[in-house]
C-alpha cells in the first residue's frame, strides 16, 4: 500500500464510492470538492494497486493557530482491519507537528461505537459536552437542530510513534 497526499482528481473517485463505503448511506453530499481543491496538503489517500482503499481529509484551523482538525475519513471494507485508518491518522498527525501544531480535534456521531472506540484507541479525549447519550457526553445540536456530536481533542506533544516506518 502507496499513502500520498489526496489531489483534487481524487474527489470523483471518492465521491463516487463514499456511500457504498458506508453501507447504502448517503454520506457523499458531505464531501464536497472544495476539500480536494483547497485541502490536499493536509489530506492524504491510500491506495493498493492504483485503487484508493482510504481517505483522510483534513486541515489546519484557521481560528486556531494551534489546532489541525480531521473532517472526514473513510476506508473500504475490505481493510478496515489492516491498519488503513491507523496510517491515515498517523500521517496526519506527523505532517501538522511539522507546522508546530499540537492539538488535533475530530467528531463523530454518539451511534457510531466503533469511531468512538476507535478515537480512544488512539489517544483521543472525549470533550464534555452539554450531556450524555449512552455514557457518552455529547455536544447538543452540534450539526444542527438534533444532530448531536462527540468531539475529541488528541495533544500531539507526547505523540513520538512514527507510524509511516514499515506501511
Amino acid at each position: 500500500m502507496k499513502i500520498r497526499h489526496s489531489k483534487s482528481e481524487d474527489y470523483n473517485k471518492i465521491s463516487s464510492v463514499m456511500n457504498g463505503w458506508w453501507g447504502g448511506r448517503e454520506m457523499a453530499h458531505l464531501l464536497p470538492r472544495l476539500f480536494f481543491d483547497h485541502f490536499n496538503d493536509t489530506s492524504f489517500v491510500i491506495e493498493k494497486e492504483q485503487k484508493i482503499v482510504g481517505f483522510l481529509i483534513g486541515f489546519l484551523s484557521q481560528s486556531k493557530p494551534n489546532e489541525a482538525y480531521i473532517h472526514f475519513v473513510g476506508v473500504h471494507p475490505e481493510y478496515r482491519q489492516d491498519g488503513v485508518g491507523t496510517q491515515l491518522y498517523y500521517s496526519f498527525f506527523e505532517h501538522v507537528q511539522k507546522r508546530g501544531i499540537n492539538i488535533v480535534t475530530a467528531i463523530t456521531s454518539p451511534i457510531n461505537k466503533r469511531s468512538i472506540a476507535f478515537h480512544s484507541r488512539l489517544g483521543f479525549q472525549m470533550v464534555q459536552g452539554d450531556k450524555e447519550v449512552d455514557g457518552v457526553p455529547v455536544f447538543s445540536d452540534y450539526d444542527g437542530h438534533g444532530n448531536e456530536r462527540v468531539v475529541f481533542k488528541r495533544n500531539l506533544r507526547n505523540h513520538t510513534r512514527r507510524y509511516s516506518d514499515g506501511f
